[in-house]
């Protein structure tokens, strides 16, 4: 269009950067945001309103307050969009101030203001000014709207008031969805997931249908409890609603399984998805890989590759991990010259970690030792900390000194390390050395963490 030798106006920038917004664009919209400047209209109330929910959207808050201050006269949108910014990160202290700021100008606010402002209380801190601002919606009468309740029901239930949360629930005649929805991502959010479990069930007994966003949520909460028996649930239901095949749904399910130990359930569902992506195949990998199918990963691989997408360094940092889990030396090398030689792919530190930890495996420290000295990347703790835990496992108390200072210029207050050096310096049964490494630990009083375990019910 402007090569063209149209000129745009400012509705024509305001699509633009809803757009870069929808599409989750920040470079965009800031090479929109100087293209507007130099074109004179930065100070145009539609396009200012533009800039601002762009950026609140897409995280730079700072750059949409910036935009917002350039504006002369803001209306009531533009003040409901900076606080919408600021809901979104739960930056409340801001929030309140700009809400201050807008009463003082004049501006009154209406049902959305309330929304946004709610939407930043994300903590018990936040409850008494959360209060205080339900009280003024309930004053001005800014509650009518199933939007503003359902927002303050979700409030009470982040900030760890679930009586309030509750009560105000039970006062609405005819909750919608959207009240719903708020109710039960409220109860995820404090880590009650069978009560939102239960109350999602109840929602769908009473004839309201859940949106795929809500479904994926509860998947994450499948995810987080483990329990294997509510994610096949949820997938029926998806499957029922003809909902299974959206992304996001796929997604959480392939996470869900993954995390309940039922890797392979989520391979299936990957193979149903209609439209893959880099990320949805590196998914999958992982999965795979963390499971102990490493073969079934590196064969997703050639499957990426016939469907015309390009790995990257996520997928060969999955793929190594899989070969560490499995334990296969030559893929894994196979797999890392694959990476630098046919798809030109910059080495990083996380694909030497797995190496190095492979090659350690095997006991091949001073390969692993040499590829360390060929890194063009500085090595960091990961690295060394793979090779110390090589040294380790095969006893070798020479090398495992030499990787031990290292890691000590890392952290020279981490305990783990030197207490693997004493135990290394034990197994040689070299006692003197064994004994003041201990010695350190008990006069820098540095501790190490107490481990634990967390053992549940697996129902089938």
């Amino acid at each position: 269009m402007r090569s063209s030798g149209t000129a745009p106006d400012a509705h024509t920038f305001a699509c633009v950067l809803r757009a870069c917004a929808d599409c989750s664009r920040p470079d965009a919209a800031k090479i929109v945001n100087g293209i507007v400047v130099c074109s004179g209209m930065s100070s145009h109330p539609v396009v200012g309103s533009a800039l601002v929910s762009a950026y609140s959207k897409l995280g730079p808050v700072d750059d949409a307050r910036r935009v917002f201050d350039g504006l002369r006269e803001p209306d009531l949108v533009l003040w409901n969009s900076m606080m919408s910014g600021y809901g979104y990160r739960g930056m409340w202290h801001d929030g309140l101030e700009l809400f201050s700021a807008m009463r003082r100008a004049g501006e009154q606010p209406d049902g959305y203001s309330m929304v946004s402002l709610a939407s930043s209380f994300w903590n018990r801190e936040a409850l008494a000014f959360g209060q205080a601002i339900h009280g003024v919606c309930i004053k001005g009468a800014y509650d009518s709207g199933h939007h503003v309740r359902s927002t303050f029901v979700s409030m009470y239930f982040r900030c760890g008031c679930t009586e309030s949360g509750h009560t105000l629930f039970g006062n609405l005649l005819d909750a919608d969805l959207v009240t719903w929805s708020s109710l039960i991502t409220g109860l995820l959010h404090i880590g009650k997931h069978e009560e939102a479990l239960d109350l999602f069930r109840q929602m769908c007994y009473l004839g309201r249908r859940p949106d795929n966003i809500l479904i994926a949520s509860l998947l994450s909460a499948c995810a987080s409890t483990a329990n294997i028996s509510c994610s096949k649930e949820i997938h029926c239901y998806a499957v029922r609603l003809g909902a299974h095949m959206d992304t996001r749904i796929s997604s959480s399910l392939m996470d869900a399984y993954a995390k309940c130990g039922f890797a392979e359930l989520g391979y299936g569902v990957f193979f149903q998805m209609p439209n893959k992506s880099l990320i949805m195949y590196n998914t999958v990998i992982s999965n795979l890989g963390s499971h102990g199918f490493a073969m079934k990963a590196i064969k997703v691989l050639d499957v990426m590759i016939s469907d015309n997408l390009r790995p990257d360094g996520a997928t060969f940092s999955a793929l190594l991990a899989a070969c560490c889990h499995a334990g296969l030396l030559d893929e894994g090398w196979k797999l890392f010259r694959r990476m630098r030689d046919e798809f030109h792919i910059v080495d990083k530190v996380e694909h030497y970690v797995y190496m190095v930890r492979l090659l350690a495996t095997f006991g091949q420290l001073k390969e692993a030792y040499d590829l360390i000295q060929t890194m063009q990347i500085p090595p960091d703790c990961g690295v060394w900390g793979a090779l110390l835990w090589g040294c380790c496992v095969h006893r070798d108390s020479s090398l495992g000194r030499v990787v031990a200072e290292k890691l000590f210029e890392f952290y020279p207050d981490k305990a783990s390390y030197r207490v693997m050096l004493s135990n290394l310096y034990a197994s040689q049964e070299m006692w003197w050395d064994a004994e003041e490494m201990r010695a350190e630990l008990s006069k820098e009083d540095v501790h190490k963490n107490t481990g634990i375990s967390w053992v549940d019910e697996v129902r089938r």
